[in-house]
């Protein structure tokens, strides 16, 4: 049974930074690949993220890249997204999700794909990250 568990969004000014948190359970993290997606009101969800211990690869969707840096703790079972230079663009609810049954072939594949494929109901809560001055 995977559980995710995000944190450490919040509103913050543009220009600003955060760094979220999602703690895994249910499965050893550094086995597959993990992103970070979100959706914003109106808007399809996105991959923002993806990272793959396995492969030693990140893709980044082009809108955060240079902005945006995803990394993994193993000890801790927890992927991280450092958000800098935050733009109003970026306010959208923030949830992390893992190739777990080895979909996809590349983290690039995960990102751009998992939003398409996976079914809507098996996506968490995730948090909310609000940009706005």
């Amino acid at each position: 049974q995977l559980q995710f568990v995000e944190s450490g969004g919040g509103l913050v000014q543009p220009g600003g930074s955060l760094r979220l948190s999602c703690a895994a359970s249910g499965f050893t993290l550094d086995n597959y690949a993990i992103g970070w997606f979100r959706q914003a009101p109106g808007k399809e969800r996105e991959g923002v993220s993806c990272i793959s211990r396995t492969e030693g690869s990140t893709y980044y969707a082009d809108s955060v890249k240079g902005r945006f840096t995803i990394s993994t703790d193993n000890a801790k079972n927890t992927v991280y997204l450092q958000m800098n230079s935050l733009e109003p663009e970026d306010t959208a609810v923030y949830v992390c999700a893992a190739d777990s049954g080895g979909t996809f072939f590349t983290v690039q594949d995960m990102c751009i794909g998992a939003p398409l494929i996976y079914e809507d109901d098996s996506w968490g809560q995730g948090t909310q990250v609000t940009v706005s001055s």
